[in-house]
């Protein structure tokens, strides 16, 4: 039999087990509880973005000629074209021989890097020029046996604007005028230029005409074809049998003018296509448009340097991001907290009044550093858009011990 005195010790010995026991389950509970609330992952934070932003600009005033019809739009951006004045399909003169090029051109590619095939001049080529000279048409001289370049031929069209280049040209490519005018007709049917007729290859006959919106239209044509765009630009140029040619464009090399066609005949006044590369802020922009009807060649080139200036000062080169501008606010639970800014300047060009939309994306953060790229701002102009990166502006510090430990999980 067990003394009392034994049985007493052995339940005092049990209790303290349990008390010790008990205690260590407490303390390794709390450890674990402590370590899985400083280990776990804080709560990721959405930035609150700034009310989205509309930019806009005062409307473009521009400075339309006082007779005839005009014209003009900017490359690049489709949304900028404006006509004033007459929209009737009208005698176009000479803006004829751009067409004229192009559909020669269908028939006749010049490849890159060459002038394209070689053109012998006949005694047929001398009687066109006599012909045309008769009916007091601009020319350029020819001498039979003379070979030209596709392309010297097409300067001797464009540039002294010679009308029996034109016809010869016509000719050498289709076969004939008839021949040549059926092309020309589906080529205009092909491009949708629906304001558009041609009679004759060079413009001198009344009933080749167009709309001022459609030599937009020709006129960019001309433009992105290599070849024509190196010759309306030309302001001289010497070429076998025709000499020294200059062209009718004497707005070359002014204002920003590198094109494109001249016109002038006593049924159309005085035409012009015109392209011209001006620089706004530092970007650089081409403008084109057509002027037709002026009464004088003197009005016609004072009318197109007075639009394409008011063309320029429809743009305003716009900074919508600077270093530093807030687009956001991050937040935490736990009381940090950094604005979302902008990492540099962002410049958009802008025509007249078209505004400038802005839309902010953003991604959940944890924990960050200033300088963190976290989202982006995106500015839309038309079809046009430019982002830039956003980024925290001061660091979103851990929370610390007695957050986590009072926050566990979050």
């Amino acid at each position: 039999m067990s003394e009392p005195g034994d049985l007493t010790r052995r339940r005092k010995y049990r209790r303290r087990r349990i008390v010790v026991f008990s205690t260590l389950a407490v303390l390794l509970s709390g450890a674990f509880y402590v370590t899985n609330a400083l280990v776990a992952p804080v709560p990721a934070t959405a930035a609150v973005a700034e009310r989205s932003i509309t930019i806009a600009q005062p409307t473009a005033q521009l400075a339309w000629p006082n007779a005839g019809g005009s014209a003009v739009t900017v490359i690049g951006y489709p949304g900028i074209a404006a006509a004033q004045g007459t929209t009737a399909s009208v005698p176009i003169a000479s803006m004829t021989k751009t067409i004229t090029a192009l559909v020669i051109l269908d028939k006749k590619p010049i490849a890159a890097g060459t002038e394209g095939a070689s053109i012998k001049l006949t005694a047929a080529d001398v009687n066109i020029l006599s012909q045309v000279v008769s009916l007091g048409g601009s020319w350029a001289p020819v001498v039979a046996g003379t070979t030209l370049t596709e392309k010297q031929a097409l300067e001797a069209m464009l540039v002294p604007s010679a009308n029996n280049y034109a016809i010869s040209l016509a000719n050498w490519a289709y076969g004939s005028m008839p021949a040549y005018l059926t092309a020309a007709d589906t080529w205009l049917a092909k491009h949708h230029l629906t304001g558009t007729r041609v009679a004759d290859a060079s413009g001198f006959n009344p009933q080749s005409v167009s709309t001022t919106t459609d030599l937009i239209e020709i006129g960019k044509m001309v433009l992105a074809e290599p070849t024509l765009a190196s010759i309306v630009s030309t302001a001289q140029d010497t070429l076998p049998s025709a000499g020294t040619i200059k062209n009718t464009n004497a707005l070359l090399g002014t204002d920003g003018v590198d094109g494109i066609k001249t016109g002038s005949t006593s049924q159309a006044g005085y035409c012009l296509m015109f392209s011209a590369k001006i620089t706004v802020g530092t970007q650089p922009i081409t403008v084109l448009g057509a002027v037709v009807g002026a009464p004088t060649m003197d009005a016609l080139f004072a009318s197109v340097s007075a639009l394409i200036a008011s063309v320029k000062n429809g743009f305003h080169e716009v900074d919508v991001t600077q270093p530093g501008q807030i687009f956001g606010t991050y937040t935490t639970k736990w009381g940090a907290m950094s604005k979302l800014v902008a990492k540099s300047t962002t410049t958009m060009l802008v025509w007249s009044d078209t505004p400038i939309t802005s839309s902010v994306v953003t991604q959940p953060v944890q924990l960050g550093k200033a300088g963190d790229t976290v989202g982006s701002v995106t500015f839309t102009l038309g079809t046009k858009t430019v982002s830039t990166p956003l980024t925290l502006k001061t660091t979103l510090k851990d929370p610390g011990f007695w957050w986590r430990v009072a926050h566990p999980g979050g």
